[in-house]
């Protein structure tokens, strides 16, 4: 599979869930009032150009097979199920409107939210504990950047039962989310300015391989991880002879570790893959410290949970984290 073309893939959002998704997303804007009908078409990646208003969806989500190679490549699946296919799709419709009805020219659009134009960051650092911003998409998505901030409080005011006046009560951001509602009011009914419905980078104009592809991906998420574990692991683990005939500590975590990976990417927003590196390196200290598990596996894999938790959080918001990606 890696050595196909991703253009000799033919694959489409026609006959697949995505079309039970796209439709259940039409029917939540017709429901606010709001005309546009997002167009969608197969591409290598989630986004949304400035120039259509119509939302690419990334090509491992039309086939349970390419939805195999891409959680063996990366870990995970984005947007795999229905639930966090929604998420995805209503925050890509929160760009969608504002291109279509270009309102990010509004001065009250650019008080609350920044300037459109700004340029988008390589990286951006969030603050978890920010209440400015709404939280929809993981990694406190919305401070990466205007359009971002936008395209989140529109998800989060559009998703059915969100409740956000209750939720988000307090909050600076609900400000952001009562300018939406007031704004949606508004344009209700009216039709879109940008009516195109052009398709940027079609999945059968991409030339690359799949394995070229996940080659860059996987490089997205590269990390290397400080050596910093050895003090930790030692109060987790025993290293006393006397316990030399106990399950290893590198084979424990090599056992728990797609659960444990899992929970902390959830708990954090890290990616699974960038944990899967610290956690190698975890096993391969362990090993070389000759580790033993000692002792209740059910308190061990919940002080391990803990123990990823916090190194990935110091990693996170450190004084020398690596910069946050934008994704």
């Amino acid at each position: 599979m890696l050595a196909r073309r991703l253009s000799s893939l033919k694959v489409g959002v026609k006959g697949t869930w995505l079309e039970d998704c796209l439709a259940t997303l039409h029917e939540e804007l017709e429901e606010r009032g709001i005309r546009l009908r997002p167009h969608a078409w197969i591409s290598s990646e989630w986004f949304s150009p400035a120039n259509s208003p119509g939302i690419a969806i990334p090509f491992y989500l039309t086939h349970p097979r390419l939805m195999k190679v891409e959680k063996k490549m990366m870990l995970e699946v984005e947007g795999g199920t229905w639930s966090e296919c929604m998420a995805i799709l209503r925050h890509e419709a929160g760009h969608t409107v504002q291109h279509a009805y270009q309102l990010q020219r509004r001065r009250r659009w650019q008080q609350l939210f920044g300037p459109s134009s700004k340029r988008y960051p390589r990286y951006y650092r969030p603050n978890p504990a920010s209440r400015q911003y709404v939280q929809h998409l993981r990694l406190w998505y919305a401070q990466s950047h205007p359009d971002e901030d936008f395209a989140e409080t529109f998800a989060v005011w559009l998703r059915p039962r969100s409740n956000w006046r209750t939720r988000y009560a307090g909050w600076p951001a609900l400000k952001k989310l009562e300018y939406v509602d007031e704004l949606m009011g508004e344009i209700a009914g009216k039709r879109p300015l940008l009516t195109t419905r052009e398709r940027v980078e079609p999945l059968n104009e991409l030339s690359q391989t799949l394995g070229e592809h996940y080659r860059k991906k996987q490089a997205f998420y590269a990390f290397t991880p400080p050596k910093t574990y050895d003090r930790d692991l030692s109060r987790l683990f025993s290293a006393d002879p006397r316990h030399h005939r106990a399950q290893a500590a590198s084979g424990f975590i090599r056992r728990h570790r797609a659960y444990i990976r899992q929970l902390v990417a959830r708990w954090t927003g890290e990616n699974q893959l960038t944990l899967d590196a610290v956690l190698d390196d975890m096993i391969s200290r362990c090993r070389e410290l000759d580790l033993r598990a000692v002792g209740s596996e059910r308190k061990l894999v919940m002080d391990f949970t803990v123990l990823l938790t916090a190194k990935t959080m110091h990693a996170l918001f450190g004084p020398s984290r690596r910069k946050w990606i934008a994704l």
